[in-house]
């Protein structure tokens, strides 16, 4: 797991999970939405975007949440050796919003850019949740079936299966500093 992907419908809780799996990984974190939007929620100009993104890509440690744009989602999935998919119940995407709504009236939601218009971009988290369930789960779900056989693929369904991956990830993270501790004392 050294390039991870993690991706979903919106008000999946992605920043959550992309902030703790680097916590417990050591991978640096990039967030599209900092590279996309500036502070205040004005969005960079395209080419500008694409650029950052494709500079992300060449580093060789990575995980990278959020989606960005159609074609740099892609292109960073195909880097990616590791692929997150958050695919919970869209009522669940539908509630998890609102809870950020709500909170973000007291704290700047997290994965967030510094004051990120709350109204508005929750307003457009509801339209994306609806689109993304036509357009994109469908395909998302077709990729990361057949992504399977070459890559490690995280299909996330459930509030359950994210914390039970986490714990899975720290557990093997564990073992592996125990492991390379013990074979530094042997030598």
């Amino acid at each position: 797991m050294k390039r991870v992907a993690v991706f979903g419908n919106a008000g999946g809780g992605k920043s959550t999970l992309a902030r703790r799996l680097a916590e417990a990984t050591g991978l640096p974190l990039y967030v599209i939405d900092f590279i996309k939007f500036r502070a205040g929620g004005g969005e960079v100009p395209h080419a500008e975007y694409l650029e950052a993104h494709a500079d992300l890509l060449k580093q060789d440690q990575w995980i990278i949440d959020g989606y960005g744009c159609i074609a740099s989602a892609w292109e960073r999935f195909a880097e990616a050796d590791t692929l997150v998919y958050v695919d919970l119940p869209l009522r669940t995407h539908h509630w998890w919003v609102t809870k950020r709504f709500v909170k973000g009236l007291f704290k700047n939601p997290e994965g967030w850019p510094d004051n990120s218009p709350l109204w508005s971009s929750t307003l457009s988290s509801y339209r994306v949740l609806w689109l993304c369930d036509r357009r994109l789960t469908p395909r998302y779900r077709q990729f990361v079936a057949e992504a399977s056989a070459s890559k490690r693929v995280h299909h996330l369904k459930s509030p359950a299966e994210i914390k039970a991956f986490l714990q899975a990830v720290k557990q093997e993270h564990l073992s592996v500093k125990a492991s390379d501790g013990t074979a530094a004392a042997a030598v």
